[in-house]
């Protein structure tokens, strides 16, 4: 058996006992990772620096009480690494060396994590299938013909796969969670606020987060522990004090009270995904837990909000990608104006370009009264009714997505299709709410299904040890090796 297959607590085991040290596990991510290169996962792998890390690592006591100690892990590439490339998967920022590392990026070193590359992604966050990338799409692990998701199509590939065990991504209207329903794995985005977005490339800031994606509940939980906290430079960000979101698992779920909006399992949803839902729902039944359908409100206009709040934020975001101070610049422009016009012609991708154009537009003059300021107030109006649901149920549930992972080969010029992917998910991030995907079994086509799980603000610790319930009970195989990846 590979290490890398093997639980966090088997390897600090065996870190700690000295049969392996940190380069065996660096070694093996590596050739892993080269062994799999058709997935298309790594945009960046900074092989040199990661053994150095191993090999100093190496020479040090391991921390007996820091479980994260040696770990390999993959960062999703719009997240600032000083002095590793971080290209937001964008031909805009194609030879970007940051001189900062990310808050995230920080805490990691600190524990003595090992960062392994950059993952692949949607440009800039853009998009649900990880095929707007610049470098092409990454590939699903259980079937190269399928989307891996997105925007976090690359670390949810690199987890799924097995080849390191965590990985961080971002999530703005279910960019973690989606991918990781997708490639079967555990995807978190945590409350808004709960982790800093410091050196995170802001898309639309009101709702982007970065959330850890693992292969087990346990292990999302813990690398949770480590990036959470009040951080300065981040002024949304949260004072709420250090907890220990593992600390919950293991728990009995009798009693507890959950609530299904009617929106999640109505006719958007693909029976196949339903009836798994259907046969975990009567599981959790027989465990004591009361289950009830409720509406909620505004929740089929999700995905309307987000297109005018995500879309205005990221056309103020992305005006300083303007080939003056960092980044691509065209060459030999006449004009000031050429210089703009001709940079970010040829910088960005047309999923980019589209959005921008759509955002200043809904933000331009009186629009922006008619359009962002009204959505924002809708937005609000979703939050509280999602919140009065709070005050009866411990958790809402549902699919996580409405179908699994389809063909690489589908129409990427219907923007609506992608948007849609995310109809389920993107609630969440509109009321700043945590969430996880877990995987809850597959379809006919041996593709993971994926169960979401909502949470009041806070609450992570809670949805945490319902879902680890749930991955006990199921016990899945989710090691897509073992499946028939090319049906």
């Amino acid at each position: 058996m590979r290490y890398l297959d093997k639980d966090i607590k088997e390897i600090h085991e065996l870190l700690v006992s000295k049969k392996i040290c940190p380069l065996d596990l660096v070694n093996e991510a590596l050739e892993l990772i080269e062994k799999n290169k058709d997935l298309n996962c790594f945009i960046t792998v900074d092989k040199e620096n990661a053994i150095e890390m191993a090999n100093r690592l190496g020479e040090m006591e391991v921390d007996k009480d820091n479980l994260l100690f040696g770990i390999p892990i993959a960062i999703k590439d719009n997240i600032v690494t000083k002095g590793l490339r971080t290209t937001c998967a964008s031909r805009m920022l194609d030879n970007f060396i940051p001189i900062y590392d990310a808050c995230v990026v920080e805490k990691i070193k600190e524990l003595n994590m090992i960062i392994i590359g950059k993952t692949n992604m949607d440009e800039f966050a853009m998009g649900s299938t990880s095929r707007t990338s610049y470098y092409k799409a990454p590939l699903n692990p259980w079937n190269k013909k399928m989307i891996s998701g997105g925007s976090s199509g690359g670390s949810a590939v690199a987890v799924g796969a097995r080849l390191v065990p965590l990985a961080l991504g971002s999530d703005t209207g279910g960019s973690i969670r989606q991918p990781a329903s997708y490639c079967g794995i555990v995807g978190m985005k945590p409350t808004y606020g709960r982790v800093s977005r410091f050196g995170l490339v802001a898309f639309a800031s009101s709702l982007d987060q970065i959330g850890p994606m693992t292969k087990n509940v346990y292990e999302n939980a813990l690398l949770l522990n480590a990036i959470v906290g009040r951080d300065e430079r981040d002024l949304t960000s949260s004072d709420k004090e250090k907890e220990d979101f593992t600390r919950l698992i293991g728990e009995d779920i009798s009693g507890m009270r959950v609530a299904i909006p009617t929106y999640f399992i109505s006719d958007i949803v693909e029976k196949e995904i339903k009836d798994k839902f259907n046969e975990l729902k009567e599981t959790l039944k027989k465990k004591n837990v009361i289950i009830d359908l409720v509406d909620i409100k505004y929740l089929e206009n999700a995905v309307t909000l987000y297109q005018i709040i995500a879309m205005g934020e990221a056309s103020s975001n992305l005006a300083r990608f303007d080939g003056i101070r960092y980044g691509y610049s065209t060459p030999n422009p006449t004009d000031i104006d050429q210089l703009y016009l001709k940079t970010r012609r040829e910088g960005f991708g047309n999923e980019v370009k589209r959005r921008i154009m759509v955002g200043s537009y809904l933000l331009s003059g009186e629009n922006a009264q008619l359009y962002y300021n009204k959505a924002l107030k809708i937005r609000d109006d979703m939050k509280k009714e999602l919140m009065k649901v709070f005050e009866k149920y411990d958790l809402i549930i549902g699919p996580t997505t409405t179908t699994t992972a389809y063909s690489l080969d589908s129409d990427l010029d219907n923007p609506l299709k992608s948007y849609m992917d995310d109809v389920l998910v993107i609630p969440v991030n509109m009321a700043g709410l945590p969430a996880i995907s877990i995987p809850i079994g597959f379809s006919n086509s041996k593709m993971p299904i994926g169960m979401h799980i909502i949470g009041k603000p806070f609450s992570e610790a809670t949805i945490y040890k319902f879902a680890s319930f749930i991955e006990k009970e199921l016990n899945l195989d989710l090691n897509p090796e073992r499946g028939d990846k090319d049906e």
